[in-house]
């Protein structure tokens, strides 16, 4: 049996799977127009089941797609080019190619596929994966699946659907919104499981050990996925971790770039390439420090585990400011709204709102003569002027 043919059998299997019900919104978005389409998130966000979706809804025969694993071991003695080559002459219109970072020199195979193969290509892989042949990066069409919103949790949860919002609808008519959900739900019991465990979909098979395959998801985005893609010596990978231990803090972790460089036993210029690693990889989100114009500074003023999630399944404890403080970051740059550090209130977004975080009985003093500026507050159900529920937000997307 050639290595083809051995593929097609695991293909087969990977077809016959069952899948879930509920459908991303990135699903409706993918078009065989665009001949090579890429899917990029971090592990555990459900690319494998966005692509097992996808191909059950072609009109296509099972001899006519295929779906490949490519760090599955058969994949090791050829290429995606080799496959594509034979696949394409018999009769193959569409191959989707999972994990495709597995394969150091992907993109020049992709390109090569582009520019003489009759076939359409899907491809996932890793946040962190950047397409290095500059003609390729402007053919293929590149997506990007966050985490689940609360929005999408709540509607896997109730098998209802509720409309998402823009940052403007909320701000300005966050009451009616909120009464609107609360004849509905009652969205802040689902909030509190939501920060606990319910950003990666695959809560959906086990609860109690959700915490345990995140923590094996991270594991594995750095040992294997931000290994690969950036050439990381093994054997810092202990420093890298150290990173995240030493954001398993009670309050938002504020970085000395010098302390954090000698803790993590690494010099700056290094720790710098670390922190860029973790972000793309969805590890951790660094959030800048907000002037104006050519003022803007660069380095991280705050940084996070990427989601409250990661705080879950990493530290021994954490601080509640922070989990609240990484929800909105998480939410408002998933959504893509531009969000930084403010001097006055905890972040302003898009260069024009300010917004201080906290529980139900925040304050205004920070912010009160600050145009455009609200109390963002946990453990309410419905806000009243400028102050809003935390949970609205994640209705962003």
């Amino acid at each position: 049996m050639s290595i083809l043919e051995s593929l097609q059998v695991y293909s087969s299997l990977f077809l016959s799977k069952t899948t879930p019900t509920y459908e991303r919104e990135l699903l409706h978005k993918i078009n065989l127009k665009n001949k090579i389409i890429g899917i990029v998130g971090a592990k555990g966000v459900g690319k494998t089941t966005l692509l097992l979706q996808f191909m059950k809804k072609q009109n296509l025969t099972p001899n006519e797609m295929m779906y490949i694993s490519v760090d599955h071991p058969l994949m090791s003695s050829t290429t995606i080019l080799d496959i594509a080559k034979e696949f394409a002459s018999l009769g193959g219109k569409l191959l989707i190619f999972d994990e495709i970072h597995s394969q150091a020199d992907f993109a020049n195979d992709l390109k090569t596929i582009w520019d003489f193969l009759e076939i359409n290509i899907i491809f996932s892989g890793s946040s962190a994966l950047h397409l290095d042949n500059a003609d390729l990066s402007r053919r293929a069409l590149k997506y990007y699946l966050p985490t689940l919103s609360f929005r999408e949790y709540i509607e896997i949860q109730t098998n209802q659907k509720f409309e998402k919002q823009t940052l403007e609808n909320i701000i300005t008519s966050h009451t009616t919104f909120a009464t609107t959900i609360l004849s509905t739900i009652k969205p802040l019991k689902y909030f509190k499981e939501y920060l606990e465990y319910g950003f990666y979909p695959f809560y959906l098979e086990d609860t109690d050990t959700s915490k345990i395959k995140l923590y094996e998801a991270i594991n594995k985005t750095i040992d294997i996925d931000l290994l690969k893609i950036y050439n990381i010596d093994p054997k810092k990978l202990r420093n890298i971790k150290k990173i995240l231990t030493m954001l398993c803090t009670t309050v938002p972790y504020k970085p000395n770039m010098t302390t954090l460089a000698n803790a993590c036993e690494v010099d700056i210029k290094t720790l710098y390439i670390y922190l860029g690693a973790l972000s793309s990889g969805k590890i951790i989100r660094m959030v800048s420090s907000y002037a104006r114009g050519e003022e803007i500074i660069k380095k991280p003023e705050k940084i996070y585990l990427d989601n409250p999630n990661m705080f879950k399944a990493l530290c021994q404890s954490s601080d509640i400011g922070t989990i609240r403080e990484s929800f909105f970051a998480s939410l408002l740059e998933n959504a893509l709204y531009e969000i930084q550090v403010s001097k006055k209130g905890d972040f302003i977004v898009n260069d024009t709102y300010t917004f201080e975080i906290g529980g139900k009985s925040k304050k205004y003093n920070q912010i009160k003569n600050l145009e455009n500026s609200f109390i963002v507050a946990d453990d309410i159900e419905v806000g009243f002027g400028n102050k809003i529920p935390l949970w609205l937000f994640g209705f962003l997307y």
